[in-house]
């Protein structure tokens, strides 16, 4: 298209995925981005350090940029289970993610993603309506602060094997909780669907009424193959199943779905992570070519 990607979306990446935390000072990434202006949005986590946290509040405040917080890698990193069903081990989650909101608040952050959690198949529906009371506590906290809540949809049977999870389910679910809170929305990222063994096509028909952020990577389903899993290498990692043509074919149906909203445009993230022996600036340079190929070859 001749028409700037900028006009319909807005273009962002994941700061920690971008730039993984054991290799790259968080504060020199974060600066590194604010100043690409290629990006319009930065995806952020949590920021253990006090001092590095107020830094971070100065360059975001700088940049202009749409802010959007990720309690994902925490969630993760703790084992946090906002579905669990055990009611204490819940309330444990629900406090963690009201704290990351806190957070999310303090560094400008004008929306909160998180994840379901581990799940059993005879309790799934038990699961759901446990996962639908955290999220309800989150939305009615985020409402008070002028701030969206995003469930990112993730496999459910191959890597992280959560709840949310196949887009059927995603789709009930969503249903629930926008009776009752009309801030929350879900996340769907072009990287997980190969994971789900769902398609683009399908998943976006099938979500398009709840869908208000958007993830763009990559993933390998081989097993036995380097990065196989939720891993997010770089588009066009060999045996993986996510390169140009597959983003153009994302692309072209949100285009159909509706999704090219001048007046309304969602971010579109990259969510694209180095392997170790790959150079982070040099991947994220991929990646945007990916997407500029993509976007040329669009039909207007």
């Amino acid at each position: 298209m001749r028409v700037p990607i900028h006009r319909y979306f807005l273009l962002g990446t994941l700061q920690w995925m971008t730039y993984p935390p054991a290799r790259y000072p968080l504060l020199d990434s974060l600066r590194q981005i604010a100043m690409d202006t290629d990006f319009d949005t930065v995806e952020v986590c949590h920021i253990p350090d006090a001092n590095v946290r107020r830094e971070a509040v100065k360059i975001l405040a700088q940049s202009h940029m749409c802010v959007y917080y990720g309690a994902q890698p925490q969630q993760l990193a703790e084992m946090i289970n906002p579905n669990a069903l055990d009611e204490a081990e819940r309330h444990r989650a629900e406090d963690m993610l009201l704290s990351a909101l806190d957070e999310a608040e303090a560094l400008g952050a004008c929306g909160f993603a998180f994840m379901a959690g581990k799940w059993q198949p005879d309790s799934r529906d038990q699961a759901l309506g446990q996962l639908i009371k955290t999220t309800r506590s989150l939305c009615a906290r985020a409402a008070e602060k002028g701030m969206m809540v995003e469930l990112e949809v993730f496999d459910f049977d191959m890597d992280k094997a959560v709840l949310i999870g196949p887009a059927p389910l995603a789709l009930r679910f969503a249903g629930e909780i926008r009776c009752f809170c009309s801030n929350f929305g879900l996340l769907v990222d072009l990287s997980h669907i190969p994971t789900t063994r769902e398609d683009s096509r399908f998943v976006i028909e099938t979500l398009r009424p709840y869908i208000t952020h958007l993830h763009i990577g990559n993933a390998v389903v081989k097993p036995g193959c380097e990065a196989y899993g939720d891993q997010h290498p770089r588009f066009g990692f060999p045996n993986s199943e996510n390169d140009t043509i597959q983003l153009l074919h994302f692309l072209q149906i949100l285009r159909d779905e509706g999704f090219f909203r001048n007046d309304d445009p969602l971010t579109l993230s990259f969510e694209v992570k180095p392997r170790d022996d790959e150079d982070a600036n040099i991947v994220l340079a991929s990646s945007k070519r990916v997407l500029n190929r993509a976007w040329a070859l669009l039909d207007e």
